[in-house]
């Protein structure tokens, strides 16, 4: 059955923001090691390509933007709606675009964020309900920082 988990933003800040989306993704990454993580548009997508390079080097991420030259794709790829090339599946999905991408029909491992800013809610809940009508599994957490 596939699974869909819901991360909630408890900030309103961008960069505080976009730094927990990165520690998830590494997270998520070490959990999985097939990330696909699909962006709103190609510079949503540059920009976590850049916050990916700039983690320290014990904390780096393997992460290509979709269509870059890779063997085998990279271990995270990070793609946008509107790409002219798709991803490939079998990897798990963490989506940062407002609606559900087509890609998430074959995904077993989905993640989504719910944000702080309470206007933003409602995209989230459509998403929400499109996953638990497709029966995911459904799961919400809070969006933290880890603590070590």
């Amino acid at each position: 059955m596939p699974s869909a988990t819901f991360f909630l933003v408890q900030t309103t800040d961008e960069d505080e923001k976009n730094k927990l989306i990165c520690d998830k993704i590494a997270a998520l990454f070490r959990q999985y090691r097939k990330l696909l993580v699909m962006c709103e548009d190609q510079q949503q997508a540059e920009l976590f390509d850049e916050l990916l390079w700039q983690r320290p080097a014990d904390g780096f991420i393997p992460h290509a933007l979709v269509g870059e030259a890779m063997p085998n794709g990279a271990p995270v790829t990070l793609a946008w709606l509107q790409a002219e090339q798709q991803p490939r599946t079998g990897m798990a999905l963490f989506n940062l675009a407002n609606q559900v991408p087509e890609v998430a029909q074959r995904s077993q491992h989905i993640f989504d964020l719910v944000p702080a800013a309470e206007h933003e809610k409602a995209v989230a809940r459509e998403r929400y309900k499109h996953y638990r009508a497709r029966g995911c599994q459904m799961r919400t957490e809070p969006l933290t920082a880890k603590h070590n």
